[in-house]
């Protein structure tokens, strides 16, 4: 269970490969912080944890827990969070529903999952579960702007090292294709409130006005967005992209981003799915809407409801067989693109099928090139320009190449991450109007039965904080600062509005550049192709975006940047970079006993953190911890112990063993703290001389099948067992 008092670190408790890490990890921090005096607590933002959370009502005082997510968003806004944040799943309906059956299974009377409402209490209990979809913590937490960036060591290993990279010819087939009409961005207004307001939105018909959603509130300077998605604009995109790879003789991807756009981007995929399938849909849909069919699910879904249908199984292997080869996740399995709408994450799939020289894996199990399908195309032109970028002048070079920053605004659930409340599927055709309490319709849209409507806001506080940010890092590295905004698109040219006057009245307007993406990102890819360093100062999406991309194609892997969220109250929020929650890596473990994680992003995470509780919070001790923290991450790259992918090799608990060691020795060879030198130079003494017998142990372990008592909601006590498999190690650190 969490820990109830605020300590002096909050550490998250979240799900998958990180959560397997920190039965390993954890235990060594709480060793290393104790004799400074420094509390380390915990808080449950997992999956399982917030869907108990989410229904005390079905179950008994026992099983109950807090709603610890609720409590970390309010320590967020007060100077005392000082938070380590792990990546933690941000579920798609199908985790979401599986996460719900292994609880029943270990006996949590929670409600099913209700596909289709009927009753006022399933639509109660589905509104519930909704609140678990998507990316649920991140709005909740981030009370401040991004700061990401390759740390220092980081950046310097993967230089010495450089990782392979997939080799760009000039006559590579693989494409990004977006709409050109009809989606968000050509549909997008914009307009920053004079005063505080509050709005409703409405749905006008010829039957009469429905209201979607009442009393939306802003504070005075909000910029607030409203644009739909033509639901007929996007069938016809899609038709249009399955004949054109097919003619290609590429692979058709879809890449998306279903767990963060958790209301409009499973609709999305939903159409690509009929779209696939369209002729099936046309033939059987009657049939299959009665065997609970939602196209939104994905294929894998779609498949185990109809897989006693061998009449429609044989339809669908009809069209697969007109249809071009797809996009796999996992060839070996037969999972496709389109199978789950969380499998396939646009900030994940495209970097790395751009670090493979354009290739994606198809149904063969062999690269091929690819039609990248991005049908919004707001975002689109940043890997449209990447590739084209790479197929004119060859692969990155990473021994070499500098480095992109980025400073992102996402306070308060800004832009589109904060859409989910005001997105809507259209039910009948009409006009969808946000109004003012005085009448003033704000945003008006004509809209069909099928189009997606969504509304988006970013708040005045949290842009002026960004800009802030942005001037501080630009004077602080001296490096090309950029702002990725386009003077043609409605929200950015009110952003500009706001960046202008400050970069002036501060005085430093000639320090900044102000690019569209497409532009901003053929700029920063020729500035780090020369070897130097730029700041990409984006909004929520491309942040996201774009600390997967650069750290990718620079470090082979987003996992390992440094993430700071500077709270806006002053606490501190430290990300343990992205890369996400990493589900093979469970399952190798689970099959081999052997953890592929790489823990690095947490090490910088927690150098990062100590030195906060020591910097803001006049705790010394905690500095000197912090100082050793980086001593030992330092150390942990220099001598490759970073774990191995395959079994019988190095893993996740040996990169911990020797990054204990290296933080000890860090620690004892110190001079600022005459105590925390006496304290741990035995205990570097006795990880040294037991390295045999330690690593032995860890080695020992390798190789069988491991229960850890369920995926979502493990047994402490056994994953505890698998994961600190070292009796020496663990009597050491006692």
């Amino acid at each position: 269970m969490a820990d109830k008092q605020t300590p002096d670190i909050v550490y998250t408790k979240v799900d998958e490969a990180p959560e397997l890490a920190s039965a390993s990890l954890l235990p060594i921090i709480r060793a290393f912080a104790a004799p400074a005096g420094v509390t380390i607590g915990t808080r449950d933002i997992s999956l399982a944890g917030r869907i108990i959370a989410t229904f005390p009502e079905y179950l008994t005082e026992e099983q109950r827990q807090e709603d610890d997510l609720a409590a970390l968003g309010e320590l967020v806004k007060t100077p005392e969070a000082n938070v380590i944040k792990l990546p933690n799943i941000s579920a798609s309906e199908p985790q979401l529903v599986a996460a719900v059956k292994e609880l029943q299974a270990q006996g949590y009377a929670l409600p099913d999952y209700p596909y289709e409402p009927a009753t006022d209490e399933e639509k109660a209990v589905r509104a519930k579960y909704d609140t678990i979809k998507g990316s649920a913590v991140n709005p909740v937490l981030r009370e401040g702007n991004s700061d990401r960036r390759a740390a220092a060591a980081v950046k310097k290993y993967a230089q010495n090292n450089p990782h392979r990279m997939g080799e760009w010819t000039a006559d590579s087939k693989t494409t990004v294709s977006a709409m050109s009409s009809g989606d968000f961005f050509s549909n997008e207004k914009s307009t920053t409130l004079a005063e505080a307001a509050t709005a409703k939105i409405v749905l006008e018909t010829a039957e009469g006005e429905t209201v979607l959603k009442e009393a939306v509130s802003y504070p005075a300077g909000t910029v607030v967005d409203a644009t739909f998605m033509s639901a007929a604009a996007l069938d016809a995109f899609l038709a249009e992209q399955i004949e054109e790879t097919k003619k290609a003789g590429t692979l058709f991807s879809l890449h998306m981003k279903a767990t963060m756009m958790k209301v409009s981007d499973p609709i999305i995929f939903g159409h690509a799915v009929k779209e696939w399938l369209k002729p099936v849909f046309e033939k059987y849909g009657d049939k299959m809407k009665e065997l609970g069919v939602n196209p939104n699910g994905g294929l894998g879904a779609l498949l185990e409801r109809v897989k006693d249908e061998p009449e429609i199984l044989a339809a669908i292997e009809e069209v697969r067989e007109t249809r071009p080869p797809m996009y796999m996740v996992n060839s070996d399995k037969g999972i496709t693109n389109l199978h789950v709408p969380s499998d396939v994450i646009i900030d994940a799939s495209m970097p790395a099928l751009i670090r493979d020289g354009g290739k994606g894996w198809g149904p063969d199990n062999a690269q091929h090139d690819t039609n990248c399908v991005i049908p919004d195309s707001s975002y689109a032109p940043v890997y449209d320009a990447t590739i084209e970028y790479f197929k004119a002048n060859g692969k990155l070079d990473p021994a070499t190449a500098g480095t992109v920053q980025n400073i992102g605004l996402m306070a308060q659930k800004a832009e589109e991450y904060g859409s989910h409340p005001t997105t809507f599927e259209i039910p009948a055709a009409g006009t969808v109007k946000m109004i003012l309490e005085d009448g003033t319709v704000l945003h008006s849209h004509s809209v069909e039965k099928g189009d997606i409507w969504r509304s988006a806001s970013a708040r005045k506080a949290p842009i002026e904080d960004w800009v802030n940010l942005a001037i501080e890092r630009q004077a602080e590295t001296g490096y090309r600062a950029i702002f990725w905004l386009d003077e043609a698109r409605a929200h950015d040219a009110e952003l500009i509005s706001f960046v202008k006057p400050i970069l002036e009245a501060k005085g430093v307007a000639d320090k900044f550049e102000i690019m569209a993406p497409r532009e901003a990102t053929v700029a920063s890819l020729e500035t780090i192709t020369k070897g130097e360093n730029t700041i990409a100062i984006t909004g929520n999406v491309l942040r996201d975006y774009l600390t997967d991309l650069f750290p990718i194609l620079e470090l082979a892997t987003s996992a390992k940047m440094l993430s700071i969220v500077k709270l806006m109250q002053g606490g501190g929020l430290f990300e343990t970079g992205a890369g996400g929650s990493a589900p093979k890596h469970v399952q190798q473990l689970m099959e081999e006993n052997h953890l592929r994680w790489d823990s690095l992003g947490e090490f910088c995470a927690l150098g990062e953190s100590f030195k906060f509780l020591g910097n803001a919070k006049g705790n010394a001790k905690a500095k000197v911890l912090g100082e050793a923290v980086d001593a030992a991450t330092q150390g942990i790259l220099d001598n490759g112990r970073s774990p191995s992918r395959k079994v019988g090799e190095p893993d996740n608990r040996d990169s911990h063993y020797w990054f204990a060691r290296y933080w000890a020795e860090a620690l004892a060879a110190q001079s600022d703290d005459a105590d925390l030198a006496g304290h741990f130079a035995p205990i570097a003494a006795q990880l040294a001389e037991k390295e045999a017998e330690i690593t032995g142990e860890l080695a020992a372990a390798q190789g069988q099948a491991v229960d850890l008592g369920g995926y979502y909601h493990g047994d402490f006590d056994k994953t505890a067992a698998v994961m600190r498999p070292s009796a020496t190690l663990n009597t050491i650190l006692g």
